[in-house]
């Protein structure tokens, strides 16, 4: 199964922008990700069309299983 780790931020618009990883360590904490994702706030790492990145909106790993049928 393939999965990535999304990590949603809010802008200066008030919009939502997201930083997708792909394959994030099985163990990865809550406050691990919490953590990164201040650090990406404070330091101002990114931006979106919407501006810099002011707040966390959330974050989740999302798990997809692909089944082939031929």
């Amino acid at each position: 199964m393939a999965s990535k780790l999304e990590m949603i931020f809010k802008n200066q618009t008030d919009s939502k922008a997201r930083i997708t990883i792909d394959q994030p360590r099985s163990d990865l904490t809550q406050l691990e990700v919490e953590t990164a994702m201040n650090d990406i706030i404070a330091k101002n790492v990114f931006n979106s069309n919407g501006g810099d990145f002011v707040a966390i909106s959330g974050a989740r790993v999302v798990t997809t299983q692909i089944n082939d049928l031929i």
